[in-house]
């Protein structure tokens, strides 16, 4: 097994936990999915001679790639649509019978 593979094998068994870390930086499945394949772009590319703790370093270049992502957005004002799913149902159930109850018409106290 040459190294390419061997790192191939590696990145692949992390791929799972990069995937979460990069979840919770961006809040987007899918641009977490592109965060851990840009990932591995550059790790395989630079190659891993000479790393001693190659999960630490995989979850540094995920991180880094999030944080340029992060600042991308920002720059270009951007907001993930994965991150307007995430308001819970119940919020806005209770918005939308908050707003019901103050347009119902109230009773007269003479009937």
């Amino acid at each position: 097994m040459n190294e390419n593979e061997w790192l191939a094998e590696r990145f692949e068994a992390d791929r799972g936990r990069l995937r979460g870390v990069a979840f919770r930086m961006l809040g987007s499945l899918s641009e977490a999915d592109d965060a851990v394949q840009e990932s591995w772009l550059r790790v395989s590319r630079s190659g891993a001679s000479g790393v001693e703790n190659l999960g630490g370093w995989l979850t540094t270049i995920v991180a880094r790639v999030c944080l340029n992502m992060l600042r991308s957005r920002k720059s270009r004002r951007e907001e993930s649509l994965d991150a307007r799913r995430l308001v819970s149902p119940s919020s806005t159930r209770t918005r939308a019978t908050r707003s019901r109850k103050l347009s119902l018409p109230t009773r007269s106290a003479s009937r």
